[in-house]
């Protein structure tokens, strides 16, 4: 006997193929295995080099852990009321799957403004995601972020590399992004099982 199709939601797309990145459980497989790694390192750390060396990493690993706890939990709030201060409408516009090639664009030059580090970069990533980002646009922004970012090329590149060679390497990379995306909506269109795909949203590309 078959089984009845899924409710359709509001908009006519089935619940099960709503787009937006899955809810991960707290404790997964990812979780316990670097649990399981950091357990084995510190064994190995006591057997190899004895406890003094074990309890000395432990408190350098300690403070640490206090100086990024804050920086995280700061993170994760900014991006929780940037999902709920952005419009969905407002985010699926501009770096939704219907926005296309001005979708990649605007993420590849707001991926380049962004300052700090990953633990700041992802979460507000995840919020704009979980809001209606496409992933080509997700991609660009995120790679604009690692190569191009003007806060790295102000603050260490001229000053260390010389203002020559940091606008070469500039320069040279303001393709990728873009590119990035493209290939990111290439795959992403052809990948197994894809929610853009599910959902019937458009290729960007």
């Amino acid at each position: 006997m078959s089984q009845p199709p899924p409710p359709p939601t509001d908009s006519g797309i089935p619940a099960s193929a709503r787009t937006g990145p899955p809810r991960r459980k707290l404790i997964d497989g990812s979780f316990l295995f670097i649990v399981g790694f950091a357990v084995a390192s510190a064994a190995g750390c006591w057997w190899l080099n004895g406890p003094e060396v074990f309890f000395e990493a432990l408190r350098d690993e300690g403070d640490l852990m206090l100086r990024l706890v804050p920086v995280i939990a700061g993170a994760v709030l900014l991006a929780a009321f940037v999902q709920v201060l952005v419009p969905t409408e407002v985010v699926k516009r501009w770096l939704g799957a219907e926005s296309g090639w001005k979708g990649v664009a605007v993420a590849s030059v707001i991926g380049a403004f962004v300052p700090g580090g990953p633990m700041a970069s992802f979460p507000l990533m995840m919020a704009v995601i979980g809001a209606g980002a496409h992933v080509a646009a997700s991609v660009a922004f995120l790679t604009s972020w690692s190569v191009l970012a003007i806060q790295r090329l102000i603050v260490w590149e001229i000053p260390l590399m010389g203002g020559d060679f940091a606008l070469v390497r500039f320069l040279s990379s303001v393709l990728l992004p873009p590119l990035a995306g493209w290939g990111a909506a290439w795959l992403y269109a052809r990948w197994p099982e894809a929610p853009a795909k599910d959902s019937g949203a458009k290729d960007p590309s």
